[in-house]
């Protein structure tokens, strides 16, 4: 796949990324390189091989689940800035 500068123009306009014209070509060519490598990364043999989530294999460490009764609420909101009743006060994020 070849990327043209009207397909860059085009991704750049969708991104809302201002970029100079005359950087356009430029963009085309670094983008025609990185697709040129991932084209490389596809003829490789990956047959058998496992997908990894991890350089290492190391399990999660695991906790017994375990029934408690909580914090005790003074404690835990005697750091609070704002708080009402046993509840933290935090500003408005959504209209």
């Amino acid at each position: 796949m070849t990327i043209d500068v009207a397909t860059v123009r085009k991704v750049a306009r969708l991104a809302r990324i201002a970029e100079p014209e005359e950087r356009l070509e430029q963009l085309a060519k670094e983008l025609n390189g990185i697709m040129s490598w991932i084209e490389q990364l596809s003829e490789v043999d990956t047959d058998g091989v496992e997908p990894m989530t991890s350089a290492v294999h190391m399990p999660a460490p695991m906790r017994d689940d375990v029934v408690t009764e909580g914090g005790d609420p003074q404690m835990v909101l005697s750091n609070s800035p704002k708080r009402a009743g046993n509840f933290f006060v935090v500003p408005k994020v959504v209209e």
